[in-house]
C-alpha cells in the first residue's frame, strides 16, 4: 500500500540521513558565521541534498538497467553498505569521521560549505543514495509510489532544515551523552533495515 511504502521510505531515509545527529557537525562547520548565514547554509545544503536524492529516485532504476545490474544484486550490495554505515554509527566511527570532515572544511576555508561537506557526503552520501535507489526499485515503476518517495525526500530535507535551524538548542538539550545514545539507537535500527534488504535480495535471486 502507498501509505505503508511512504512510512517505510521516510523511516529509512530519516535514519540514514540522521538530521539530528548531523547538528553537531553543522555547528562545527558553521562556527563563527552569523545566524542569517547559518540559516542560508542550512537551506542551501538541504536543497542540494534533496535534489541529489530526488535524482537518484528518478534515474536510479534506469542506471541499473544501463549497467546491467539486477535489482536483487543491488539490494544485497546496498544492504551490505547500509550495514557498514550502521556499524559505524553504533561504534561511533561515523561521528568521528564527520567531525574530522568538518574540521578539514574549516581549516581549508571552504566557501561553499553547504555543498561540501554538508550536502555531500554527510547528507546525501553513499548510504542515502543507495537507500533511495533501493526504495525506488521497490516501487516497481508505480509512479504513485515514486511521487510518494519524492515527497518523502522533500520531508527529510525539511527535517534537516528544521534540525539545523534549532541545532544549538538540540545539541544543548541532548548533550554529548544524548547525541551518542541517539546515534547508537538509530544505528541498530538501520542495521536491521540493512539486513532486511539483503534478505529480500537473496530471496529474489533464489526465488
Amino acid at each position: 500500500m502507498p501509505f505503508d511504502y511512504t512510512n517505510s521510505a521516510f523511516l529509512t531515509l530519516f535514519v540514514v540521513v540522521d538530521p539530528i545527529g548531523l547538528t553537531p557537525t553543522f555547528l562545527a562547520v558553521t562556527d563563527r558565521l552569523p545566524r542569517s548565514a547559518r540559516r542560508l547554509v542550512a537551506v542551501r545544503a538541504s536543497v542540494i541534498a534533496g535534489a541529489i536524492l530526488a535524482g537518484s529516485a528518478l534515474i536510479g532504476d534506469w542506471l541499473l538497467q544501463t549497467l546491467q545490474i539486477s535489482l536483487a544484486a543491488f539490494r544485497i550490495a546496498g544492504g551490505l553498505l547500509l550495514f557498514s554505515i550502521a556499524s559505524e554509527m553504533v561504534f561511533g566511527v561515523r561521528i568521528r569521521r564527520e567531525g574530522e570532515a568538518a574540521e578539514q572544511a574549516v581549516e581549508e576555508h571552504v566557501h561553499n560549505i553547504a555543498a561540501f561537506p554538508l550536502a555531500i557526503p554527510l547528507m546525501a552520501g553513499p548510504g542515502a543514495i543507495t537507500a533511495t535507489v533501493l526504495l525506488a526499485g521497490r516501487a516497481h515503476g508505480d509512479w504513485l509510489l515514486i511521487v510518494g518517495l519524492l515527497v518523502v525526500v522533500a520531508l527529510v530535507a525539511a527535517c534537516c532544515v528544521a534540525a539545523f535551524f534549532f541545532a544549538e538548542r538540540i545539541s544543548g538539550l541532548l548533550g554529548m551523552t544524548g547525541n551518542i545514545v541517539l546515534s547508537r539507537l538509530l544505528g541498530v535500527l538501520l542495521a536491521a533495515l540493512a539486513v532486511q534488504y539483503v534478505v529480500d535480495g537473496v530471496r529474489a535471486i533464489l526465488g
